[in-house]
Formats: C-alpha cells, structure tokens, sequence
C-alpha cells in the first residue's frame, strides 16, 4: 500500500537522526495521525542509559507536545550502523506509550526497507494489555 511506503520512506530516513554512539543501533520512526500528519523520530542514546529514548516515544512525544491524540499508524525502521537492514520490532515501554494513545486496531509497520516490510495490530504485539481504560 502506497502510504505504508510513503511512512517507510520517512521512517528510513528519520533514521539518519539517531543518536546512537554505544549501540551503533539506528532506529527511525513516522507516526502518522488519522488527520494525515506524520511526526518523525529517532533513537536518542546516554552514556547512563537509562535517560535514553526509544525512536517511537520520540516520534509519539513531539505528537502530542504538538496537540496530537489519535493516531492510525506508526512505521519503524532499526538496524546497526553501516549494517544489513532487519526487522526491529518495539520494546515493551513504547508499546505501552502505544496502548496509552492508540486503539488495539493501530497498525505497527517494522521494515527492513522500503518492500520489505512486517504489518502489526497494537493487539498482536501487546495482547492484553494495560491502558487507560483499566483505570476507570
């Protein structure tokens, strides 16, 4: 599908922006809303670690500091610098910033390039999760 490939594209090419110094892992991610706004991010590294963030929580953090709240897709390209390209699906912590803003239904687009790619549901890769509905 044309716009999956469109969100690869700039997930790919969000890449470029990672920060990654210790790992050498390259990740970019295209978040795109159900308005048809993409908000880009990339891996940001920390010599503690801990302070480090996930292309994904980038990409969805710089939506919603930006007014966003619904979201219909995200693409996610990672592999080592200079490397092959492989398939790098989400941690646990950005599939948990994914249930809090997205519906099980989101698609979750992994590429190892612009055809070769893996389609997910939020569902399939977080199946009974925790979110905000869970606090009512």
């Amino acid at each position: 599908m044309q716009k999956y490939k469109d969100l690869i594209n700039k997930a790919i090419a969000a890449r470029e922006g990672s920060y990654s110094p210790y790992s050498g892992f390259m990740v970019g991610a295209a978040l795109l809303t159900s308005g048809g706004k993409t908000y880009c991010g990339c891996n940001i590294e920390n010599a503690a670690f801990t302070p480090a963030n996930c292309a994904e929580r980038t990409a969805f953090f710089t939506a919603v500091a930006a007014g966003e709240r619904d979201f219909s897709a995200i693409a996610v390209a990672g592999w080592p610098k200079g490397g092959a390209p492989g398939f790098a699906f989400p941690c646990g912590v950005c599939r948990q910033v994914m249930a809090e803003f997205c519906r099980p239904d989101f698609v979750i687009i992994i590429a190892a390039g612009e055809d070769e790619y893996k389609i997910s549901s939020l569902r399939e890769l977080l199946p009974e999760s925790f979110g905000p509905a869970d606090l009512a």
